[in-house]
C-alpha cells in the first residue's frame, strides 16, 4: 500500500495539537514510510516558517522560531530514519493532474491550491491512502479514490 498525507498530518506529527495522538498511534501502527513529495515538505516548512514570523510580529499568533526550528529538525529525522521518504514526481504531470481535479471537483466542493494539489501529487505516486485532518481535503482525496484512514466521518440524525 501506498500512503501519502498532507500538512496537516505533519503538523500534527511535529507539534502537539488535538490531534497529534491519533497521527503519532497511526504513524507507529502503519509500519511503512509516508512517502512524501518535496512540494509537502516545502509547504509544511514554508507554513512553520510563517507561524514564526506570525508570532514575531504578535505573540498571541503561531509559535517562535525555535519551536518551527525544532518542528523543521524532527521532520529531517523522520526523513533520514526512513519514517518519511522522499519521492520526486514530475512536477508539470501532477500539474496536469492538479487541473483536471480542479476542473472536476473545486466548484462544487470549495478545494483550496494545495489542497489539490496534494492530492494531484498523491495520484501521481499511485497512492492508496491519503492521511490528512483536513475535512474537506478527505472528501477530496476520497471522492479521487483514495482511502482516508484519519478522517471523522459524522453520523446524520
Amino acid at each position: 500500500m501506498k500512503i501519502t498525507a498532507d500538512t496537516s498530518f505533519l503538523c500534527a506529527l511535529y507539534r502537539k495539537q488535538d490531534n497529534s495522538d491519533r497521527a503519532l498511534v497511526y504513524l507507529e501502527s502503519v509500519g511503512q514510510p509516508i512517502l512524501a513529495t518535496r512540494l509537502l515538505l516545502w509547504e509544511f516548512r514554508q507554513s512553520t516558517r510563517f507561524q514564526a514570523f506570525r508570532h514575531q510580529q504578535n505573540p498571541a499568533n503561531g509559535f517562535s522560531f525555535a519551536e518551527a526550528e525544532l518542528m523543521i529538525e524532527k521532520l529531517g529525522k523522520h526523513l533520514k530514519q526512513g519514517v518519511l521518504a522522499l519521492v520526486d514526481r514530475d512536477l508539470s504531470h501532477v500539474l496536469a493532474l492538479a487541473e483536471r481535479i480542479s476542473k472536476l471537483r473545486t466548484y462544487e466542493g470549495g478545494h483550496r491550491s494545495f489542497d489539490v494539489l496534494h492530492i494531484a501529487a498523491a495520484l501521481e505516486l499511485e497512492a492508496d491512502a491519503f492521511l490528512s485532518f483536513d475535512g474537506n481535503q478527505n472528501t477530496l482525496a476520497a471522492a479521487e479514490g483514495m482511502q482516508t484512514p484519519l478522517a471523522v466521518h459524522s453520523v446524520e440524525r
